[in-house]
């Protein structure tokens, strides 16, 4: 399911990152590789705050919807 749907609080293990290449190396960067752990800490208007490699990150829910955990 995509880390859009996630609920918050639930610790997340990366199964895909989606995306064309520049947005998958994107992603990458950030840290969001498959395998890595992922904790949504929350979502405001379409916007999550997760938890990964501790550190908080904020994305979009577009980005979010290329993430399946």
């Amino acid at each position: 399911m995509p880390l859009s749907m996630v609920k918050t609080g639930e610790s997340n293990i990366i199964k895909k990152v989606g995306g064309r290449g520049e947005t998958k190396r994107f992603l990458e960067n950030l840290g969001f590789v498959t395998g890595g752990s992922v904790m949504v800490v929350s979502a405001v208007g379409g916007n999550l705050i997760v938890k990964i490699k501790d550190s908080r990150v904020a994305i979009g829910t577009d980005m979010a919807n290329k993430i399946l955990v």
